[in-house]
Order: structure tokens, then sequence, then C-alpha cells
């Protein structure tokens, strides 16, 4: 196959970082398509006929042969789903495990319910919800759940002593709040955070994203 298997339209400082971080946890070559969403070519006909929505992260999977045309994922979520379902027992419990069912909930809780409390949280509303309109906490009692279950685990990650995938999509949301200025971490967390920045693949993820800022 000429080439790397994975695409990556990517732009720096976006949800499609999670993405190149865990791609190079996996040892998986990709490259980066770059964008500019000031300019917009995250809307343009060619990238809509893509991804409709107009918006990062967006894989494509060329195949094992590099013969696969039109294999598009989108959403972090099911990119890193994709993803770990190619590398088997790489960042998680393998299906059937007595570990599964918590990494499962935990890969959805960050883009279920530690993102969308974010952006309340950014972003706050003029009044407060029902209490029965919304399917997540706020933004302090989703941060205290992940710090339950990184203390649960014994850490330093959210299962324990090995990185998973759900620690890559919820570090990096952490990451993201702490440099924002929106979360001044407790000593859970910033333990957790120190465990994440002492990821090899982190540091070459980061290197690449500056070379393309």
């Amino acid at each position: 196959m000429s080439g790397p298997r994975f695409l990556l339209h990517f732009a720096p400082k976006t949800r499609a970082f999670r993405i190149l971080w865990l791609l190079e946890e996996l040892g998986a070559s990709c490259a980066l398509i770059q964008h500019d969403l000031d300019a917009g070519t995250q809307k343009t006909p060619e990238f809509l006929a893509i991804n409709p929505d107009g918006k990062l992260p967006v894989l494509e999977d060329r195949g094992p042969d590099g013969d696969w045309s039109g294999v598009v994922v989108t959403e972090s979520l099911a990119i890193c789903a994709y993803l770990d379902e190619l590398h088997p027992g790489r960042l998680s419990p393998p299906p059937g495990s007595r570990d599964r069912a918590l990494y499962q909930t935990m890969m959805a809780y960050g883009a279920g319910v530690l993102e969308p409390a974010l952006a309340d949280k950014a972003f706050p509303r003029a009044a407060p919800p029902p209490p029965r309109a919304l399917g997540w906490p706020d933004f302090a009692t989703a941060v205290a759940r992940i710090e339950r279950q990184i203390g649960t685990s014994g850490g330093p990650f959210l299962l324990g002593q090995a990185l998973s995938t759900a620690d890559v999509l919820i570090g990096s949301t952490l990451q993201w709040v702490t440099a924002w200025g929106l979360l001044t971490p407790s000593s859970v967390t910033a333990s957790y955070l120190a465990a994440l920045e002492a990821r090899p693949a982190l540091a070459s993820a980061r290197a690449r994203e500056a070379a393309r800022a």
C-alpha cells in the first residue's frame, strides 16, 4: 500500500487532536489533511460530501491494502471506538471481560456527559432547564464522578495502571478546560493530568500539531 492507511482531517486546537493522539498511542500512521476553520475549508462542497455536518474530526480509512474508498468515520467517540476495534486489546479490556462494561461506560461518559456539561459551563443558559430535561449533570458533578473512578481504580488512569482509549477522550477534555481556566484541578485531577502528560505519544502528537499550527 502506498502511503498510510488512515487520513485524518485535522485542524490544530480542535477535537481532531485527540484522534491524532490516539493514533500515536496505537502506533498507527496517518496522513493529516489540514483544514483552516477561519477560512471555512470544512464547509466546502467537497468536504460536506465527506461529512455533511461540516466539522472535524473525520477519519478516512483506506483499508489494510489501501483499496478502500469512501470509508469514513465521524464523531470523536465513533472514531475512537472504530480505531479501538481495529487494534484489539491495545487500549481497552477485551470484549467479554469484567472491565469492558466500565470501559464502555467511561467512553460514553466523555462524549455524552462531560462535554455537554462543559458546554453548559462555558455557555450558561439564561435560566436553568427543568430537572428532567437534560441527560447529564452539571460540570462539577461530572468531574467528581471521574475523580471517584480514578480513586476507585487506584489510578493513575480511569481503569487503573493501564491507559485506555477512554482516557484519551476524557483526558483531552480535562486538559482543555484546565488550559482555558475553566477548571482548577484537584489533587486527583492534577495527578491524572500529570500521568497523561508523561505519555510519549502525547508529546509526539503535540509535535505534529505544532508543525501544522
